[in-house]
């Protein structure tokens, strides 16, 4: 096909001829001679130039009925160049999860959790709706990533859910969606789960005495061997205590600053002659580290798996772990000492959830922590 009225255009290739069909729509040739299609138009009184496709792709008739079709949506409007680019800038789920990621890794102090944020959702999301884009992903999508793992990998499917969700609150928040989040109502198409609580091993508070004088103290003692002793009578958590640098000891207190614990608040952490002891013989492995217990890497702390691995040589494993001595201590405290509660619980750095307590908790405890810790470490080392 010719049309009759032949018209120069200057576009950002140069000077081209385009002939013109009517309605806007023109047949555009370049100076190579490639052909395509174009829409000229007038959108909120500015022309707006609309490529409809190449003339091998889009036959007129297609090409007809395209401009059609926008002159529709301007008539009534709607502005499709500004709904195009909408479309192009609105991520998929897969981009938007990692644009998630790395917006908050920074918070994150868990480098093992940060990798397993984005992890888990590469391989169980990903799959199902990683290449959809978000403004497009509704409940039945949410669940078609979670059916298949809700009841044999329930765990992992709940942190699928949450982060899921993390992100889809994101893209709301960055205008990709409007309305609520279907991760909400997924609920109601799952099976219930049968939860199963996972305790760590931990050893009866009558061995503990027994332990530690056959399994940790030694002529020759090690980091690992010190480490673990100081975890038992200190009842920390391993990563609170593997991580500890020299600049939080003050002499018979350890300050355990709040972005090192999971509490997220300072805590003060007495120590007894015993950990005092066991800091002046790390003092031999350490003295010019930033770190207590320094691994074999330089600059690096002792892996999280030294205690489990030192296990392992005991015969231990699976039996004990350095995290089920906070079990420990907290079933000798219970049962053979008068000390109220809400210490108990502070000693271990857990949140009080009775009103009262929390109350009371305001004060810092400390002289009644250390009466506590002391007694510990008088039963554990005699």
């Amino acid at each position: 096909n010719r049309w009759p009225d032949q018209i120069r255009m200057t576009g950002r290739i140069g000077v081209v001829w385009a002939y013109s069909d009517g309605n806007g729509l023109h047949l555009v040739v370049d100076k190579t001679g490639a052909k395509r299609w174009l829409l000229r138009i007038t959108i909120n009184r500015r022309r707006r130039d609309i490529g409809l496709g190449g003339i091998r792709d889009v036959t007129l008739a297609e090409a007809r009925e395209k401009t059609s079709e926008l002159r529709k949506i301007v008539r009534s409007g709607g502005d499709p160049v500004a709904d195009k680019r909408a479309q192009k800038e609105i991520p998929t789920f897969a981009d938007a999860a990692h644009i998630v990621h790395r917006e908050h890794q920074a918070s994150w102090k868990n480098a093992k959790h940060t990798q397993q944020w984005i992890t888990t959702l590469e391989k169980y999301a990903f799959p199902h709706i990683g290449n959809k884009l978000v403004d497009q992903i509704d409940t039945p999508d949410v669940l078609k990533v979670l059916s298949p793992i809700w009841l044999t990998k329930s765990e992992t499917a709940t942190r699928v859910r949450q982060r899921i969700k993390r992100v889809l609150d994101w893209a709301k928040a960055a205008g990709f969606r409007t309305g609520g989040n279907p991760v909400d109502g997924v609920s109601k198409g799952l099976p219930k789960q049968t939860r199963q609580v996972k305790h760590h091993a931990a050893l009866p508070f009558t061995e503990v005495r027994d332990f530690i004088a056959t399994k940790l103290t030694d002529a020759n003692p090690t980091p690992a061997k010190l480490a673990f002793e100081l975890l038992i009578l200190t009842a920390t958590r391993t990563n609170e205590l593997l991580d500890l640098p020299w600049s939080e000891i003050y002499d018979d207190v350890w300050i355990l600053p709040a972005e090192r614990t999971k509490a997220k608040r300072e805590i003060y952490i007495p120590l007894g002659p015993r950990c005092v002891e066991i800091l002046k013989q790390a003092k031999a492995f350490s003295e010019h580290d930033h770190y207590v217990f320094p691994g074999t890497k330089p600059g690096k702390p002792l892996s999280n798996m030294v205690f489990l691995e030192a296990l392992k040589r005991m015969g231990l494993k699976g039996k004990v772990t350095g995290h089920g001595f906070r079990s420990t201590i907290t079933d000798w405290a219970h049962e053979t000492t008068n000390f109220q509660h809400v210490v108990i619980e502070m000693a271990l750095n857990h949140s009080i959830k009775d009103k009262t307590e929390a109350a009371y908790r305001r004060g810092d405890l400390l002289d009644k922590r250390r009466e506590l810790m002391l007694a510990w470490e008088k039963f554990c080392t005699n």
